[in-house]
């Protein structure tokens, strides 16, 4: 068994050229962040597909628990008020 130490995980997040948000692309291996970001374009961008990189190493990700989804998200239902159906939204606005 190799006693060697293994790169940290990433995880990786490209914005395309027709959005404004980041999506979740996938992981890869890197010593440092700066070779993350380039091994990000190497691998997720080949095709100029996006315009800007995110890397966070996977160590550094924390989220909520799945099981506990019913009692974290129920106090949002209850505020009818933070859903934009009671908004008009003008059609000349774009990304929303």
């Amino acid at each position: 068994m190799s006693n060697k130490k293994e790169w940290p995980l990433w995880e990786v997040f490209i914005r395309g050229k027709q959005g404004l948000n980041h999506k979740h692309v996938g992981s890869l291996r890197a010593s440092d962040y700066k070779m993350a970001v380039d091994n990000a374009r190497d691998v997720y961008t080949r095709r100029s597909e996006g315009v800007s990189i995110w890397v966070v190493e996977s160590s550094n990700l924390y989220a909520s628990d799945p099981d506990e989804a019913a009692s974290f998200f129920e106090p949002a239902d209850s505020k009818i008020y933070r859903h934009p159906t009671f908004y008009d939204v003008p059609d000349d606005i774009s990304h929303m």
